[in-house]
């Protein structure tokens, strides 16, 4: 079993900084893929990043430049630094994980989620 537990939200000035972090726990090898999923009251969920286990990222294009991840293989982390924060930035933040490879080398089924985070920028 795996769980996720993201840290980090609150409430934030425009133009001011976050740092996100996620805690992935449980019979874990590795993991492939982890990323950062954000909602926001009325809209779809959305990609915010990704990261692979080798280090590739990928940004939604509002905020590239802005937002950074990152991630720790051996601690099974993923943290999201959120630089020049702007309103439309508001959201539940939540950690994923996909590609998940247990102690005994086998792949779980399927991808994991956490709870979710509370990110709101507001003067």
């Amino acid at each position: 079993q795996v769980q996720l537990v993201e840290s980090g939200g609150g409430l934030v000035q425009p133009g001011g900084s976050l740092r996100l972090s996620c805690a992935a726990s449980g019979s874990i090898f590795s993991i492939n893929v982890m990323g950062w999923y954000r909602q926001a009251p009325g809209k779809q969920r959305e990609l915010v990043a990704r990261i692979t286990r080798f280090g590739s990222t990928n940004y939604a294009d509002s905020v590239k430049g802005r937002f950074t991840i990152s991630r720790d293989n051996a601690k099974n982390t993923v943290h999201l630094q959120m630089n020049s924060l702007k309103p439309e930035d508001t959201a539940v933040y939540y950690c994923n994980a996909d590609g998940v490879r247990g102690s005994a080398s086998a792949y779980y089924q399927g991808d994991f989620w956490g709870q979710g985070t509370q990110v709101t920028v507001s003067s």
